[in-house]
């Protein structure tokens, strides 16, 4: 169906006679405006232009989020964090730490600069699924090489965006982390999604079998020197460390390789044993998922190689050295996510903007004489490092490799 609507437009706003109009009736100009029916499918409903919301987070509290889905499609349940970073999406998406996690970026745009294959923190993606303001529907960055949507399709990994994100981070700051569902099947009702939301849960479930490696290998990526803030010791092998993988990014390895570490990286259940046989310098106990009282096994590796050997531990790793120490750790309200953590340094009363990526810290009290709290975060002063010098001990729970940034703690 077609419409015309002609419209009048006289430039002569004041007439005082019937023969001026008439003289002056060239200065009409005459619109046109065409409109077209909208097409109806033979069902009978409205085919409309544009992407209507076609998903669902249901939280375990009852509350019912409509969204539009991109990635992968279906049902899926997990843990609903959110990460402050303005970038590094990509970063955060492939950071096994996540795994069994909702990540809800605070930041509204996501998306623009695409995804490339040199940002990825690991093999894969770990996390449950991506909760996001805006998708960007163009991408601009000279490394692009797949949009956001494509990349989270090709990986299984379930998206929504138009939902109001700042909503739902101020919930999760007033009652904690909350256990919520996404899907994009009709099928299932409300009331079916939540049952699942408050019948499933993070804590005490060991995450860590599910990401770590199958068995020992030698890292052999060398880190761009364009990416490389080391510049004296580059490539230069000087210590010999084996690197316990519990979700262990990939940059983390990058950066102990360019100031001249050979890194064997074993898995989780690798014996503490194994290990003293391989004579290294140092050993890294890596981040990654879950509740660090849900791997006994890691926390008995641990402590058979406290004191035997020089060991560093980041984010997952400081738990269980906490636990190891004897000390205990507890589950946060709602967690550090972010690239923005004030941290201050103990040692030189120095604070570094940190990446942060934990739901779990180490209760400083719990801990042993001769342990110091070396690093502080000063949002809510909870523990960020230890370090025990008779043990030759130290430890961090964020991220001093700083992927995807700052780089305040890179050395």
């Amino acid at each position: 169906m077609e419409c015309a609507i002609g419209i009048a437009v006289n430039h002569f706003p004041s007439v005082h006679s019937k023969a001026q109009q008439v003289s002056k009736s060239k200065n009409i100009r005459v619109f046109t405006v065409s409109c077209h029916s909208v097409s109806v499918s033979p069902a009978g409903s409205v085919e409309k232009p544009w992407k209507v919301a076609d998903a669902r987070l249901v939280l375990e509290d009852g509350s019912v989020w409509p969204a539009k889905s991109f990635g992968a499609s279906g049902t899926q349940v997990g843990e609903v964090v959110f990460n402050t970073s303005l970038t590094g999406y990509q970063e955060i998406i492939t950071d096994p730490s996540y795994a069994g996690q909702f990540v809800l970026m605070t930041n509204p745009h996501i998306g623009n600069t695409g995804v490339n294959f040199d940002d990825e923190e690991s093999r894969q993606c770990f996390l449950a699924g991506l909760v996001i303001r805006s998708l960007s529907i163009s991408t601009s960055n000279w490394r692009c090489k797949e949009t956001l949507e494509d990349y989270l399709a090709s990986r299984d990994i379930m998206g929504i965006y138009d939902v109001d994100t700042r909503a739902i981070t101020r919930r999760l700051r007033q009652v904690g982390s909350l256990i919520g569902v996404l899907s994009t099947e009709k099928s299932k009702t409300d009331e079916e999604l939540l049952e699942m939301s408050r019948t499933w849960d993070i804590v005490g479930v060991d995450l860590i079998s599910s990401v770590t490696c199958d068995a020992p290998y030698e890292w052999v990526d060398k880190t761009n020197s364009e990416w490389d803030f080391n510049f004296s010791q580059r490539n230069e092998e000087t210590f010999r460390v084996v690197a316990y993988d519990f979700g262990i990014k990939h940059n983390i390895l990058r950066r102990l390789a360019s100031y001249g570490c050979k890194i064997t990286v074993v898995p989780s259940t690798w014996p503490a044993s194994e290990t003293l046989k391989m004579k290294p310098d140092g050993v890294l106990f890596s981040n990654g998922p879950g509740d660090p009282s849900a791997v006994p096994y890691a926390v008995e590796t641990v402590k058979e190689l406290i004191g035997k050997v020089p060991v560093f531990g980041i984010c997952m790793g400081h738990q269980l050295l906490g636990q190891a120490l004897g000390g205990k750790t507890f589950k946060m309200k709602f967690g550090h996510h972010g690239g923005n953590h004030p941290v201050r340094n103990n040692l030189n009363g120095r604070v570094e903007i940190s990446a942060q990526n934990h739901n779990y810290a180490v209760d400083p009290e719990s801990l042993p004489q001769g342990v110091e709290v070396t690093h502080v975060n000063l949002n809510d002063g909870s523990c960020a490092g230890l370090s025990f010098s008779q043990q030759k001990l130290m430890s961090l729970q964020y991220h001093p490799e700083a992927s995807p940034g700052p780089h305040d703690s890179d050395d």
